[in-house]
């Protein structure tokens, strides 16, 4: 296979340097650790970020994987070296991901009558089950949400006049979402961390809500109590992503279903299935 075109050989360089630098001072490993990591010398580790030296595409594959980049991260790696980024990002939409849809639907046929969503980076709902339309629905119907925010689960859970008005532990649920969120920005998510700025200009939040804190767990499971009126849910909820996917965009795939965390809870679900 011929050298791939470098176009701007010296702008591609220093953005490598700098994106490694950046990573391993978030990965929190001096040059040696980093070298050994990737059994690489740590002169060259050193030529590297100085732009002393360029990568070949293994090598920024190699470190890539060292500093343990998702593949988002690891595209712009490529990227910033001048190589063609080495993995998909057309997520479910891709022709070739049919199963995958096929997959996530049977998962979430199967969480019948509870509720089931998949999310994508951006925790864009993008797909749902039948449960979930049937007992959320009364909340969606009266949010107050602009831009289509309401079909995103991050500002569905922050937004004044999204869940968040009908949530009666709103407080201790959105701390832990937030807690969530910093630690998809520390592996490296740049839609999380768009996502907490935008969350942050809602009325209402701390401000140190801005700074990964590691909270205390009062309970085996963190529930999610919606009320509105007489009807009232509670739930406690699971994540499951895709083992080993080579689409950057699947990658940040997450299927959550909801599981009823009391007998009235429970009782609502299967009345609602059979009507």
């Amino acid at each position: 296979m011929s050298a791939p075109d470098r176009n701007s050989h010296e702008i591609s360089a220093g953005q490598f340097s700098r994106m490694l630098k950046h990573w391993r001072g978030v990965r929190r490993l001096t040059q040696i650790e980093l070298a050994a990591d990737a059994n690489v010398s740590a002169r060259h580790l050193c030529f590297l970020e100085t732009g002393r030296s360029q990568p070949s595409r293994e090598m920024v594959q190699l470190l890539g994987s060292a500093l343990d980049l998702p593949l988002e991260e690891r595209n712009a790696l490529h990227v910033a070296a001048g190589f063609v980024p080495p993995y998909g990002d057309k997520g479910l939409a891709a022709d070739n991901l049919q199963p995958v849809r096929q997959a996530l639907d049977f998962m979430l046929r199967q969480q019948e009558p509870y509720p089931g969503i998949v999310v994508d980076g951006h925790w864009d709902v993008r797909m749902r089950n039948e449960g979930s339309a049937r007992m959320l629905r009364p909340f969606r119907d009266a949010y107050e949400m602009e831009n289509g925010l309401g079909d995103n689960a991050m500002h569905v859970v922050f937004h004044p006049k999204g869940l968040r008005q009908f949530m009666a532990n709103w407080d201790e649920f959105a701390r832990q979402m937030m807690h969530i969120l910093h630690r998809e920005v520390t592996q490296g998510s740049r839609a999380a961390a768009q996502l907490l700025d935008e969350i942050m200009l809602y009325p209402g939040l701390s401000a140190d809500w801005r700074l990964p804190r590691q909270s205390q767990p009062t309970s085996p499971v963190m529930t999610l109590q919606l009320v509105k009126g007489d009807y009232r849910l509670s739930f406690f909820s699971t994540f499951t992503t895709l083992a080993m996917p080579t689409d950057a965009a699947l990658q940040q795939i997450k299927i959550e279903c909801f599981f009823p965390a009391d007998d009235a809870t429970a009782e609502i679900a299967r009345r609602m299935a059979l009507q």
